[in-house]
């Protein structure tokens, strides 16, 4: 049950401007935050269906000035890894319980700063020599499988596309481009498994200036927010919400 009320607005709204501000100005790495976010007031089967439409909004007025920048042998090798990855995270959603889905989600946040720390102290290095085509679908169907069951398909995407030595904006127009038909291919299975309400659609529809005015502010954050700044905030708001929702799932 989905209570519309001004509890659900103050956590929603900051949640829903945070996506747009990371995908429009700091690439779409972070910008599941929102998921988790809600999945904290929200049950989490609700807090994916009430992002979908809203991730997919904000694609789409980010889109344009990307169109056809992007890696397309690239894009495409993701985009069909991808759907073996969102087929197997249905037929994960149709057997996992809220608290399951808590879990998976508040693991993928967790294990995502993790991630990135081991980055930043060099534990982890990012492959320097060329991955070759096949690993693209093998990193896309990580990318299709955790887009599905945490709107978090980010990273995988992103290990992939910085071995193949693509210039800033391809990454980020490619990046753009996988995620618009990625997205647009799990509407049908989040309708079919019931992840979409009347309430939710009401909450998109209150929602939706809320991304619109994240996708501007990312856009201007871009230039005047330092990188650094933001993730970092963006590391501490994920470890907090990713150990409650772990903690939730198993309590």
């Amino acid at each position: 049950m989905l209570n519309l009320d001004l509890f659900f607005f103050c956590v929603a709204g900051p949640a829903v401007i945070f996506a747009g501000v990371s995908k429009a100005g700091f690439g779409s790495g972070a910008a599941f935050a929102s998921a988790s976010i809600l999945a904290l007031v929200v049950p989490p089967e609700l807090a994916l269906g009430i992002m979908l439409p809203l991730l997919m909004l904000i694609d789409v007025s980010s889109l344009k000035p990307y169109w056809g920048k992007w890696s397309a042998a690239d894009a495409k090798l993701l985009i069909l890894g991808g759907l073996p990855g969102i087929v197997a995270g249905i037929l994960l959603y149709r057997v996992a319980s809220p608290d399951l889905l808590r879990l998976m989600i508040g693991s993928v946040s967790v294990a995502f700063v993790f991630w990135q720390v081991a980055l930043a102290t060099g534990i982890v290095r990012m492959a320097k020599t060329r991955m070759p085509d096949g690993a693209g679908f093998f990193f896309g169907t990580l990318t299709g499988f955790t887009t599905f069951i945490s709107h978090a398909g980010g990273p995988p995407a992103a290990f992939f596309l910085l071995s193949r030595g693509l210039s800033k904006t391809q990454f980020q127009a490619t990046t753009v481009i996988v995620f618009w038909v990625l997205n647009i291919v799990k509407f049908l299975p989040y309708a079919v498994l019931g992840m979409f309400t009347m309430q939710t659609f009401l909450a998109n529809i209150v929602l939706a200036p809320f991304a619109l005015f994240g996708t501007w502010l990312g856009v201007r954050a871009h230039v005047l927010v330092p990188e650094r700044l933001f993730f970092t905030l963006t590391y501490v708001l994920l470890m907090v919400t990713g150990g409650k929702l772990i903690w939730d799932g198993l309590t």
